[in-house]
């Protein structure tokens, strides 16, 4: 390396250093063919060999040597600038004005030139001057006008340099963008080319990162039609003019790294369409946006300290279809108005434990720009919504629920997206995420679009996504909302609206593809996490493995669970008619049975049967007051013996009377020590938690649900009586036995047939307790069974069955 010669005996025998600006405006002409600009002590390994090639006396060195050890020699003579001009093309200049240049690290920053000199090119808009800094040494750079700024550094290779850009106010100095390698590397493009990145929010979004020893944002998004791609943002005072992107070859992807761009950070990407035109894109993979109505993306990291190790290592001991699983369904915005996520995280995991449930179900929490649609319209798709937080406030929520232990499972919602010119609706000018043909891509029932499954990009970022809240947010399982809308081409289309698949079917085979997909990813990857399925037809193996085949063709969907649509549906009309007219619709109740064990079942009382004039669970039931309650008791307590996990929405915990409406939540109220009728609700909640209590401890009423062998019916027909009996057992035999009466009258001495090893049975929960607001007709003492044979048993035991009760009796 060449030793640094003093400054002041350089400027004499050069007669053009500049040590300031001012000189340098003096000397601009002298400067231009003389100035020798001085390294750095941090220059680039490169540029010191080249130095020491152009002067053979100096030894090479490995390091710098400190300027204080350093001899004092005079400098070897400048290199000659080569009579170039380093102004950018005509072509260049128009290009990045219009916002359509691929690639402008190509033509920006530094570049060294054929004869031994490097070329500076700078485009900062609105800037009056641009210095260059490489060390001590400064050389500034040419006005080219409309913002461009030129000029020859005397340098064979490009030094490590920082700018110093003068606007009318200020002095900014600033590392160049456009010095810097890709963030991106081959095997990141390779996969996203292939859509086989499983974890593509790692690759794609914003990412505060050090890059090359700098700090600063890298920002990267995939918009394969468009023309030029920049980024905007507060930082830019929202004009993205002069940061524009650079495309990735062919994968589609553009990337920019920002220096000094951190955390809170405002941004969206200003995509050029393939018309010309432009349009101001909020971030597909945004993991943080601005509160709704506004839509920004924010930059943001996690610096979130998980606590539930424990809860992660336990969740993998049991499958959840042969596990106790009862779900409390939340809307978070609305189940406390005005709480945010960590004041959420000192009530709701409280609440929930204290009730019994084993999972709480969050409906939508990605970010969605209508609050009406409850989540289900979203637009943020790695975003939890910040209305209430951000994500590490999210993720905190998560982990106190899990160190209560508690389950955390989600709405996710894959087949469809909103409209929003903001968002991801014709995203670079043409359908990208929606299916180019309109009649595949507009959804007909909520206004939306419908993703396009076929296109191995969009369904990465599906899968990624639903992986993403598994691995980031440590959730313990998806609820994927609108399956069958997915899976038929004709859904609520009428003939000539839909096109045949290949095979002259109904069936959208894209769409199942990605859901085998997804579903086979997620328990790859995060074992322990359950996928459910809200599916409402009775399409074949919803939660069959995807690798076997059934009758139609068709592999398994892969699903864990599968909500049963069709037990909700009969038994909630069978619940509505008055107890006089049950008989006549007996079957409703007892169909179920016929299909229990085609899926692994959910039963699920949700938030789409509490509302919008479908009135509340207790408010469907028929009689007064006192009925309605006693009606809803005892069908708790039938639904909780059912095979089949248990899902209850908010607020049916306590017999709200109301609808449930996003804007108030829960009649909380009613609980109130100080309302007259406040025992009525209290009693209800006392029965639901004694539910999951009395659930937990007979692994007959979970551990076989999938099993037919853990079901028997004791009577199913006594539809004059409105009585259903059932049996349901545990691996070794043990028994349970649920006896619902739905009729308002008490059955004394009622004979039912009982296996002949039991001895004696005990009532172990009576939904007519009078603690619970029943009545209070209860079973004396332990039933001894009769030798007596009924119901095709040998044995029978003589019951008083309340009115409009369920109790379960076990061994003795």
């Amino acid at each position: 390396m060449t030793p640094r010669p003093d400054p002041k005996k350089a400027a004499e025998e050069q007669s053009a250093a500049k040590k300031a600006k001012k000189a340098a405006a003096k000397k601009a002409t002298a400067a231009k063919k003389t100035t020798t600009a001085k390294k750095a002590a941090t220059a680039k390994k490169t540029a010191e060999k080249a130095a020491a090639k152009k002067t053979p006396t100096a030894p090479a060195r490995k390091k710098q040597v400190p300027a204080q050890r350093r001899t004092e020699t005079p400098a070897p003579p400048a290199a000659p600038v080569p009579a170039v001009s380093p102004a950018l093309s005509a072509a260049d200049r128009e290009r990045l004005l219009a916002g359509t240049h691929h690639d402008p690290h190509a033509v920006l920053g530094a570049h060294p030139l054929p004869g031994g000199a490097t070329a500076v090119r700078v485009f900062r808009p609105y800037a009056l001057a641009v210095t260059v800094v490489a060390g001590e040494a400064r050389a500034e750079l040419r006005d080219d006008g409309d913002g461009f700024f030129s000029g020859l550094l005397p340098l064979p290779e490009v030094p490590e340099y920082r700018l110093l850009v003068t606007y009318e106010d200020a002095v900014h100095e600033t590392e160049d963008a456009y010095r810097f390698l890709p963030t991106l590397g081959d095997l990141d493009l390779h996969l996203i080319g292939e859509g086989r990145h499983e974890q593509l929010w790692q690759a794609l979004g914003a990412h505060p990162m050090t890059w090359q020893g700098v700090t600063g944002t890298r920002f990267a998004v995939w918009a394969p039609n468009a023309r030029g791609v920049r980024v905007a943002g507060g930082f830019t005072f929202w004009d993205g003019t002069g940061h524009p992107m650079r495309s990735l070859g062919s994968s589609g992807v553009w990337e920019l790294f920002l220096p000094g761009v951190g955390e809170g950070e405002l941004y969206k990407f200003e995509i050029t369409r393939p018309d010309g035109s432009r349009t101001l894109r909020a971030d597909p993979l945004a993991r943080r946006t601005q509160v709704p109505p506004e839509t920004s993306s924010v930059v943001t990291a996690s610096h979130h300290e998980w606590g539930d190790a424990q809860w992660l290592a336990r969740r993998t001991a049991t499958p959840a279809h042969e596990a106790p699983f009862s779900v409390y369904e939340v809307h978070l915005p609305s189940w406390r108005p005005g709480r945010t996520y960590r004041e959420l995280a000192e009530e709701l995991p409280a609440y929930v434990k204290d009730l019994g449930f084993t999972h709480v179900e969050l409906m939508p929490v990605a970010e969605h720009p209508f609050g009406g649609s409850w989540g289900y319209q979203v637009t943020g798709f790695y975003a939890p919504t910040a209305r209430l937080g951000g994500p590490d406030d999210f993720k905190y929520l998560v982990d106190r629920l899990h160190q209560a232990g508690i389950g955390v499972l989600m709405d996710w919602v894959p087949a469809h997206f909103p409209r929003d010119d903001w968002a991801l609706a014709e995203f670079d000018g043409r359908p990208l995420y929606e299916h180019a043909d309109p009649l595949r891509a507009a959804h007909p029932d909520w206004g939306t679009l419908e993703f396009d499954y076929g296109r191995r990009e969009v369904r990465n970022f599906l899968v990624a996504n639903a992986v993403y809240w598994c691995e980031e947010f440590h959730i313990d399982g998806l609820r994927v909302d609108a399956v069958a809308s997915m899976l038929y081409l004709d859904y609520s289309r009428e003939p000539g609206q839909w096109t045949p698949n290949e095979h002259g079917g109904r069936e959208n085979l894209d769409a199942v593809a990605f859901l085998q997909e997804m579903n086979a990813t997620v328990y790859r990857r995060c074992p322990g996490v359950v996928t459910i399925a809200e599916e409402s037809t009775a399409w074949d193996g919803v939660t069959r493995a995807t690798h076997h085949k059934g009758p139609s063709g068709f592999g398994g969907l892969g699903f864990g669970l599968k909500w049963n649509m069709g037990w909700m549906h009969d038994s909630l009309q069978y619940m509505s008619h008055d107890p006089i007219h049950r008989k006549y619709h007996h079957h409703e109740m007892t169909f179920s049975m016929v299909y229990a064990y085609s899926e692994n079942y959910v039963l699920p009382i949700s938030h789409d049967e509490v509302v919008h004039g479908k009135r509340s669970l207790v408010s469907k039931m028929p009689g007064d007051w006192w009925q309605q309650r006693a009606n809803h008791r005892a069908y708790l307590g039938f639904m909780w013996a059912h095979p089949g996990k248990q899902l209850l929405f908010m607020g049916q915990e306590f017999a709200q009377g109301a609808e449930w409406s996003e804007a108030s939540g829960p009649d909380w109220w009613l609980l109130d020590p100080g309302y007259g009728a406040q025992p009525d609700h209290r009693g209800v909640l006392d029965l639901v938690r004694d539910l999951n209590a009395g659930y937990r401890d007979a692994p007959a009423l979970w551990r076989r649900d999938t099993d037919p062998g853990g079901f028997e019916w004791v009577v199913g027909d006594a539809a004059e009586d409105n009585v259903f009996a059932f049996l349901r057992r545990d691996t070794d035999g043990t028994p349970l036995l649920s006896v619902s009466n739905f009729s308002p009258v008490v059955r004394p001495d009622y004979r039912l047939g009982v296996p002949d090893d039991v001895p004696a049975w005990t009532e172990v929960l009576n939904t007519d307790a009078a603690r619970y607001g029943g009545s209070g007709v209860a079973q004396p003492g332990p039933v001894k069974p009769e030798p007596q044979g009924r119901h095709g048993r040998p044995a029978s035991v003589r019951l008083t069955l309340p009115p409009l009760a369920t109790v379960w009796l076990r061994p003795a």
